[in-house]
């Protein structure tokens, strides 16, 4: 097992998308922003994203052995034992650092989150309406922070959360039309969808807080392109 192995289980690559989430719920909340706050939900939420990644390899192994054997579970490059214990360790840290946050009340919206997570990565394969899980999961990471940093949950907040919600499910629905009907475009469209998260999250933040926060979306958006050449984040 290597480092590589890991980093692709986790698709570590889209984390910057994590952060700049994280950071416009926090500028959002309502309280002055703190960069510790910051610092520990980016943690907590990295850990609840890698450990969702995880869960959904483990939960789509079979599959992967026959369509994308490259994974690291069906290229044996991790054992099958050895990623659940990852995940699980990934997801008690996720909490671990939620429990340190400035007010402990998120643990409950973080509950939700897990369970979205959960729910998403076990019936995703069977169900169409599971698209709304995967959006949810965006607009809970929104929830957990801003409660987490202010014990509240903002109207600015919710609208941000809200917008990733419509842009995930767009998202999420344009890769599922592209797997279905194996139609591959020209340039590739989902890397650069999934770059935009952070994007999306800069311009609200540059029309709701100051245009300064822009860069931070912008540089979200970069970081996710350069991790994607050597992480594949779909």
């Amino acid at each position: 097992m290597s480092l590589k192995a890991f980093l692709d289980l986790c698709r570590v690559s889209n984390l910057p998308t994590v952060w700049t989430n994280v950071l416009a719920a926090v500028v959002l909340s309502g309280t002055p922003f703190s960069w510790s706050s910051f610092a520990i939900l980016s943690a907590s939420m990295s850990f609840f994203y890698c450990g969702g990644m995880c869960l959904n390899d483990l939960c789509d192994v079979a599959a992967d052995r026959v369509y994308k054997r490259f994974r690291p579970l069906p290229s044996k490059r991790i054992s099958i034992k050895g990623a659940g214990i990852f995940t699980l360790v990934l997801f008690g840290l996720a909490f671990l650092f939620l429990f340190f946050a400035p007010y402990q009340r998120a643990l409950f919206p973080g509950l939700l989150l897990l369970l979205a997570i959960v729910l998403y990565d076990r019936i995703h394969k069977e169900h169409p309406f599971s698209v709304l899980l995967m959006a949810a999961c965006r607009l809970l990471v929104f929830v957990t922070s801003a409660v987490a940093a202010s014990g509240n949950l903002a109207p600015a907040v919710i609208f941000a959360g809200t917008a990733q919600f419509v842009y995930v499910l767009f998202l999420t629905l344009v890769s599922r039309y592209e797997h279905k009907f194996k139609r591959k475009l020209s340039f590739p469209l989902i890397p650069r969808l999934l770059a935009g998260i952070s994007l999306l999250d800069g311009i609200i933040l540059a029309i709701l807080a100051h245009p300064v926060w822009l860069l931070a979306g912008i540089a979200g958006t970069i970081l996710t392109h350069l991790g994607q050449r050597y992480v594949r984040g779909d």
